[in-house]
């Protein structure tokens, strides 16, 4: 692990944020710990911070509110919630607000690395801004919002543009349809999956135009984009 990236962990319960400060060090990991949200957002705003892990029920501002407040900060930082007995609308809500995960306590401290290392390793691939993904034939221009075969330019909606870009951005690897969900939808129900399956099979189409590029399904897990 890259020991630059820094965690902003904002936790209410003292005892809790002091071993799993250790534990993420152990993993390489830079951690910065405040027990209040107000301070966590001076701390965030003056500091250089790779991901933020927040109580929701940290004193001094709501966990919602918080989460959105460093969306407006940066919305390209990844934030993790940690609730006890959360409820679906309270894990919503926090999906909603812009968060990349919920976990909910208590945790194993493997799983809350685990989770990390992969929200890490997403927004080091999302951070990199490209303007253009080529996969075989295929041009996708994030910039013009442009998807071209060998130079003859396919239209697409925006929710088909927001879809593909994601699976680009995780090309020839798997793309979890709950992330997906969350990502796209920003709600995980079975009318949202049922319509993300819809679009999938309207870029099928878009894609059959070059026969080494296809989305497929992962069983029980989500879809690949494969292409060279």
């Amino acid at each position: 692990m890259n020991n630059t990236l820094r965690i902003l962990f904002a936790e209410r319960d003292r005892d809790l944020a002091s071993i799993t400060k250790n534990f993420l060090i152990s993993r390489g990991y830079s951690v910065v710990t405040c027990f209040d949200g107000e301070e966590a957002l001076q701390i965030f705003k003056m500091e250089s911070i790779d991901i933020v892990i927040v109580d929701i029920n940290i004193p001094g501002i709501r966990g919602h509110d918080f989460v959105k407040e460093i969306k407006k900060q940066n919305c390209a930082v990844p934030v993790v919630c940690l609730g006890t007995d959360a409820h679906q609308p309270e894990i919503i809500n926090g999906f909603k607000a812009g968060a990349e995960d919920f976990i909910q306590c208590p945790f194993s401290m493997e799983e809350l690395g685990l989770r990390i290392d992969i929200i890490c390793n997403r927004a080091v691939t999302f951070g990199k801004k490209m303007q253009k993904y080529y996969f075989g034939d295929y041009i996708l221009d994030t910039m013009h919002t442009m998807l071209t075969f060998k130079n003859k330019e396919l239209h697409l909606t925006p929710t088909e543009f927001e879809l593909l870009c994601l699976f680009c951005n995780f090309k020839n690897r798997v793309v979890e349809r709950s992330y997906a969900l969350h990502r796209i939808w920003h709600l995980e129900n079975f009318f949202n999956a049922r319509n993300m399956d819809v679009y999938v099979g309207r870029l099928r189409k878009i894609l059959c135009l070059d026969s080494e590029v296809h989305i497929d399904n992962v069983h029980g897990i989500g879809y690949k984009l494969v292409a060279p």
